[in-house]
């Protein structure tokens, strides 16, 4: 948005001056006055009234003198400046692995807790606009579904396009972990963290999850952990024997304390999720908790706005013409 305007020869506005005796010259021909057709006498005419034509016989005047202004306003070069800002942001490199064990379709969520974690989950990448973000995804083993990027929008598909039963039943949070650490051992950014959610104890996988943690401390990785069910039994959805589904209450058991433990030795901190709004929430405090390190630069770029100076004057010139000579019907 222009805000202000400069001059870049400034000093060509002192032909302003020239307005001055064009305007004493003017003054001094009005009361001189000057006759068109010399009579005897004036008084048969003195008492008719003035029409408009008689005011308006200075226009012509006012708006050569506005052209002249126009032209030396436009040759004194006018710029408006556009005043912007240059973001220079330092992003977070972060791995989110997710469990998707069966476990994670039971219904205490809506509509159960791995949809919410993928809905929520999304909001929380697109965020993060500045980061490379990546994904890693686990039950009984684990892969990555996504290295490290900043095509988020990208990234986001691929969230939604997992599924339970995408690998083997169970829970590797060991390998979870250790391959999301695996993705971010090697990055130069200043700040590496593991979003590691589950809903389970780990039964699965060759890495010990405190293994996992103590590499990740290794390599200054910090790690949240979210536990994700709520407190009790929980709805899960089981195939009964008639190939359809049933829903049995199942007790709800999370590694509350090992997962405590990965948070405090990697320098993160350990979250409960017993709902989709508690889930937000702690997806919101962990977006605050890593907040990206931006940098704002102010500058102001000018642009030449002078024609629009002089398409002004033709503008005035124009009218004046009209106003002399059709108007006024002036002779030159």
């Amino acid at each position: 948005m222009f805000e202000i305007v400069r001059f870049e020869n400034p000093r060509i506005l002192w032909l302003l001056l020239v307005l001055v005796p064009m305007a004493a010259y003017y003054l001094f021909r009005t009361v001189r006055g000057r006759a068109a057709i010399r009579v005897s006498s004036v008084g048969g005419v003195q008492p008719v009234r003035r029409t408009f034509r008689y005011w308006l016989r200075h226009v012509p005047f006012v708006l050569r003198c506005a052209v002249v202004a126009l032209v030396i306003f436009a040759m004194a070069r006018p710029q408006a400046a556009e005043d912007r800002q240059q973001v220079n942001a330092e992003g977070i490199d972060l791995v989110m692995a997710l469990d998707i064990s069966s476990s994670m379709l039971a219904r205490d969520f809506a509509p159960d807790r791995l949809a919410a974690a993928k809905d929520i989950g999304s909001k929380f990448i697109l965020d993060r606009p500045t980061d490379r973000i990546g994904l890693v995804v686990f039950a009984g083993e684990a892969f990555t579904q996504s290295p490290i990027t900043t095509d988020h929008v990208s990234l986001v598909n691929l969230l939604n396009q997992i599924e339970s039963g995408m690998i083997a039943d169970g829970t590797a949070i060991g390998n979870g972990l250790a391959t999301a650490v695996n993705r971010l051992k090697e990055s130069d950014s200043p700040s590496k963290v593991v979003v590691l959610l589950t809903d389970g104890v780990n039964n699965s996988g060759q890495i010990d999850p405190l293994t996992a943690a103590q590499i990740a401390a290794d390599y200054g990785i910090r790690v949240y952990t979210i536990g994700v069910g709520t407190e009790g039994v929980a709805p899960m959805p089981t195939q009964n024997a008639w190939g359809g589904i049933s829903f049995v209450q199942a007790k709800v058991e999370i590694d509350e304390p090992m997962l405590r433990e990965i948070a405090e030795q990697t320098g993160g901190r350990y979250f409960r999720a017993t709902d989709n709004t508690k889930l937000a929430e702690i997806y919101a405090e962990i977006n605050q908790l890593e907040k990206t390190k931006v940098e704002v630069e102010n500058f102001v770029k000018y642009s030449e706005v002078y024609h629009l100076w002089l398409l002004w004057a033709v503008g005035l010139l124009l009218v004046e013409i009209v106003v002399r000579y059709l108007l006024l019907k002036q002779i030159p």
